[in-house]
Order: C-alpha cells, then sequence, then structure tokens
C-alpha cells in the first residue's frame, strides 16, 4: 500500500465525507424544471471542488438542457490519459412520505449515508474528485486525467451526445473510467463488464371524450384503465416471456462458459428476499436472478395512472389512461428497434374501442467491457491490490445511456470500476450509500492511474 496515500485519506477523512454531504444537499433533479436553478448551482459547486482538488481547469459549459462540467490535469502529453465520467444529477425523490430522513438532509446512520445521489452518483463521483486530489496533493499522478461530470444521465443524456461529438479534441483520451455501477460486497469485489440498453416510452388510452358516471355508463362503454391493464398483462406469457414479436431476434445468447462463469457469484436467495420483502422471486423461465437482471432483456411498468386518484371515492369512468414502459436491453439489441418494436405491437393490440398516442422519452445503447483490455487489466490489479482478491467479473442490470457513443465517438474502451450495492435504495427512497464503500473507493482509484500508466 502507498503510505503517502493512506496517510493523507487518514488525515482528510472526515472532511471528505462532510464536502460530500453539502454536495449531496443540492437537490439537482434533472427530471423536473423547478429545479433549474438548483442544477446549475451543484454544477458550478462541481467546477469549484474539482478546482480545490487541483485540476488546472474547470469549465462549466451551457448546453440546451442542464451544464455539463468539465476539468483537466494534464501533467505529460507523453503519458496516458485517463477520463473520469459521471453524472451530478439525481432521480427525483418520490414518494417523500416514505423516507426516514429528507431525500437533501443528508444523514450518517449505522455506517451509512443516507440522502438521494449519496451512491448514484454523487457518491461515486465525489470519490474520483478525492482520490484525484489525494494524487495531486502527494505529487504521485500518473496519469493525465480528465473529468466530464453532467446533469442529464437520468433523463438519457440528451445533450451530451452533441457535446461529445462537438469536443473530440477536448475529450481526447486512453480510456474511459465509470464509477455509476455496483460490487457484490466488500468482502466479494467484483466489477460490470458491461451495461444493459433502455427503451423508455409512455402510452396514453383514450376512451370517452370525458370521464363518466361509473353506473349510468359503466358496461357499456369502455374504460380505458381496464383497456391499457389488459394490454399490458398480454405483454407476457405463462412462462414471464416477453411476446412482442421480434423483440428477441438480434439477442446474443450467453456462453455456457459465461453462464457458469455467472453462476460462481455469491448469490444467497433467502437474504435477497428477505432484503426486499418478498415471498417468491419473478423472472423468465430457465435462467437464474442473477442471469436475469443481466443477460437478459426486460420489459418493466414505471407507472400507471388514470381516473380519480384523491381521497374517499367517487364513481367514474374515466377518459383516459396512462403508463410509463422501460425496456432494458442486451447486446445487439438496438434502442430504435425496440422502441418501434413496442409501439407498432402497442397499436396493433389496441381494440378499436380505444385510441392511443405514444411518446419516446429516451434510451440507450448496451455496452460491453472486454475483460482482457489495458483498462479492465488495470482496475481489476487495483481492486486486487486494495481488497486482497481479485473482483469477480459480471454483468450489469442497469444501463448509462452515453456508454456506446462514447466508444463510438472517441474510439476508446470503458471501464466500470463501481463501489455501490444493489441494495443502496437507486431511484428508491431511503438511498444510501455504506461510508466503507465510498472511502474504499478513493483508496482504490488512485493505483488505477498507477497501474493504468505502467501497462
Amino acid at each position: 500500500m502507498n503510505k503517502d496515500w493512506n496517510d493523507y485519506q487518514q488525515k482528510n477523512k472526515q472532511r471528505f465525507l462532510d464536502e460530500l454531504i453539502e454536495l449531496l444537499r443540492i437537490p439537482s433533479v434533472s427530471a423536473r424544471s423547478e429545479h433549474k436553478a438548483d442544477m446549475l448551482n451543484c454544477a458550478e459547486a462541481v467546477k469549484q471542488r474539482l478546482l480545490d482538488a487541483g485540476v488546472d481547469t474547470a469549465t462549466v459549459y451551457a448546453t440546451e438542457g442542464h451544464p455539463i462540467v468539465y476539468g483537466e490535469k494534464i501533467i505529460d502529453a507523453s503519458k496516458p490519459t485517463v477520463l473520469v465520467y459521471g453524472h451530478y444529477d439525481v432521480q427525483p425523490p418520490d414518494p417523500l412520505e416514505l423516507w426516514h430522513s429528507g431525500p437533501f438532509e443528508p444523514v450518517v446512520k449505522d455506517g451509512k449515508l443516507y440522502a438521494r445521489g449519496s451512491a448514484d452518483d454523487k457518491g461515486q463521483v465525489y470519490m474520483h474528485v478525492k482520490a484525484f486530489e489525494t494524487m495531486a496533493a502527494t505529487n504521485t499522478i500518473a496519469t493525465n486525467i480528465k473529468f466530464i461530470i453532467e446533469g442529464e444521465e437520468e433523463i438519457g443524456s440528451p445533450s451530451l451526445a452533441s457535446f461529445v461529438k462537438t469536443h473530440k479534441d477536448l475529450l481526447k483520451a486512453d480510456v474511459i473510467l465509470i464509477s455509476d455501477t455496483s460490487m457484490l460486497s466488500l468482502d466479494t469485489p467484483s466489477m460490470d463488464v458491461g451495461v444493459r440498453g433502455l427503451s423508455y416510452i409512455e402510452i396514453e388510452v383514450t376512451g370517452p371524450n370525458r370521464d363518466l358516471h361509473s353506473g349510468v355508463y359503466g358496461g357499456a362503454v369502455a374504460n380505458p384503465i381496464t383497456i391499457l391493464a389488459q394490454m399490458i398483462a398480454s405483454l407476457h406469457d405463462e412462462n414471464n416471456h416477453i411476446t412482442i414479436p421480434g423483440f428477441y431476434d438480434d439477442v446474443v445468447e450467453s456462453s455456457v462458459a459465461e453462464r457458469k462463469l455467472m453462476a460462481e457469484a455469491p448469490f444467497d436467495e433467502a437474504e435477497y428476499k428477505k432484503d426486499l420483502g418478498i415471498k417468491e422471486l419473478w423472472g423468465e423461465k430457465g435462467y437464474s436472478t442473477n442471469e436475469r437482471t443481466g443477460i437478459r432483456p426486460t420489459l418493466e411498468l414505471n407507472g400507471i395512472w388514470g381516473g380519480y386518484m384523491g381521497e374517499g371515492s367517487k364513481t367514474v369512468l374515466p377518459s383516459r389512461a396512462h403508463a410509463k414502459i422501460s425496456c432494458r436491453l442486451v447486446p445487439n439489441q438496438k434502442t430504435d428497434v425496440i422502441t418501434d418494436l413496442l409501439i407498432n405491437h402497442l397499436k396493433k393490440i389496441a381494440p378499436p374501442c380505444v385510441e392511443i398516442k405514444t411518446m419516446i422519452h429516451h434510451g440507450g445503447e448496451p455496452y460491453m467491457t472486454p475483460i482482457d483490455c489495458k483498462g479492465y487489466k488495470a482496475a481489476a490489479k487495483a481492486i486486487e491490490t486494495t481488497f486482497g482478491k481479485q473482483p469477480i467479473p459480471v454483468r450489469g442490470g442497469g444501463s448509462i445511456p452515453i456508454c456506446a457513443l462514447f466508444e463510438q465517438e472517441l474510439g476508446i474502451k470503458i471501464i466500470f470500476m463501481g463501489f455501490g450495492l444493489d441494495s443502496d435504495n437507486l431511484h428508491s427512497p431511503n438511498e444510501k450509500y455504506d461510508l466503507a464503500n465510498y472511502y474504499k473507493g478513493i483508496e482504490t482509484i488512485p493505483y488505477f492511474h498507477k497501474y493504468f500508466a505502467e501497462e
């Protein structure tokens, strides 16, 4: 272990936490227009933290949406360059009544930091800032380092794509390093070797031209909520297989060897169910839980509403019903293809007693990292150095929409070096980040730069 790094990090441990807590107080919710000022404030705060940590320059770039923060430290043009990507925007905190404490009022309890964005992704981004500070303060930076931290990841990164295309020289690097994923545990470290793609749409089903009295018209006029529920129910068969024709056509089936390797990852089904408060698991027949969340595509309902939802009762036959539907995609599936298949199928199965309208929200392509590439080897060696054991390669179930475009435009590989846990309540009430994981990330990241420079 590098004594200088360890001494510096131990000396500044509390400050590293206090600074993260202040960043978490900013309600940087990209999906809601009322937080536009908060998004700008958060971008400026990230910029200042980069400058404080020792970058040569840091800039907040305006976009058509929320700002992008860029910073860099170039020590030697002949040395390799690492581009660190992350995001400062967070998911909406709803439902607020389920939080044990305020989503933007960070609380440390039982060794865990509770706040929206603590693990996804402010806490993981800030590990890189503090790891960089450690190297800068001890004069041990081994690579050139660039940071690109955006404010629209949670809404599909609509502005980042054009930014990357028009700033290729600025972002030129040898590898992209991302900490926006999870590992199995501190006892069993792992590295994601891929993330799934995403197709996200919204559907509106309209029946009569106004809400109706459910006694006067019920049984004679189609109820849009009933019709929508029937349509949605038909999207899976008795084996929980997605029924949309052509949905699986481009899926790359995992090899027996890969499935065997995935099966080696520790998994306690009883503990899994206990943590989630469920009695039984559910999913596509013929696949394990880890396979269902990593190597298989999915179709999920993210929201459904319509009719009267206020206090008490109102006997109404609603005019409209709505749902948000997302599909997670695996290698070879394309966002636009799946989106078209989904929309066209919904139109086809809608009965003539209703009309439907669809809206595309956002999407992103799946991405895979080859485990024989230089960046993966450096990350695996870094984790082995600080954990004392090699990481297990696993497939991540989530999506990072910009990944495929990064490689397409910049021509470099992406390394997923996440330190969160699947149990961190990402996108849910009471999101948390274990302090042990936060500090372990700060400890480990400098070794990635050291080993990547040595490869």
